[in-house]
């Protein structure tokens, strides 16, 4: 197994194929995706996830980023910690770097996200990153506050990226 990264309590590897059941559940359920994008969609069918998986291995050929699978100790899949360039509302980006995280409702509540979040950081400024950035729908306040506690300064609202307007957050190394 490839290790991306490691924490105290969770493995952060890429997704495999083997991952696709647990990443249709998370992905399936209206309260993790209710944030994701314009316009949020549950995935409907099994083989949605495999495309998933064969997406985001794709964004992944840049060792610097990806889209991982956050693994607790007890070997489930507790949820995706991402670090990717932030697209502009054209779609290229300027290159700036986005942290960011989705976990299964069965995961929430433990301080994973934040877990994984702080190692991804660490790991972008260990490959050389001044800035990372965070950028959450403002409804989000569970979003918020990881992003408060991993010491992001806020910027207020902003829609520079995505084409949204979202709460923007960096934290400089």
């Amino acid at each position: 197994m490839t290790v991306v990264f490691r924490t105290e309590r969770l493995t952060v590897r890429p997704w495999a194929e083997p991952d696709a059941e647990r990443l249709f559940d998370m992905y399936s359920r209206m309260d993790v995706v209710q944030y994701l994008g314009a316009t949020p969609q549950v995935m409907t069918e099994p083989a949605q996830a495999l495309r998933t998986l064969a997406r985001w291995h794709e964004r992944s050929a840049d060792p610097r980023f990806g889209i991982w699978a956050v693994e607790r100790a007890d070997g489930v899949v507790a949820g995706t910690v991402l670090l990717v360039p932030l697209p502009d509302d054209a779609g290229t980006g300027r290159g700036e770097v986005e942290v960011g995280w989705h976990f299964h409702p069965d995961s929430w509540g433990n301080g994973y996200a934040t877990e994984a979040a702080r190692g991804a950081i660490e790991k972008g400024f260990a490959e050389g990153l001044d800035d990372i950035y965070a950028v959450v729908h403002p409804p989000n306040t569970a979003s918020i506050r990881v992003c408060e506690r991993l010491g992001m300064t806020a910027l207020g609202r902003t829609s520079q990226w995505y084409g949204l307007e979202l709460e923007g957050f960096r934290i400089t190394r």
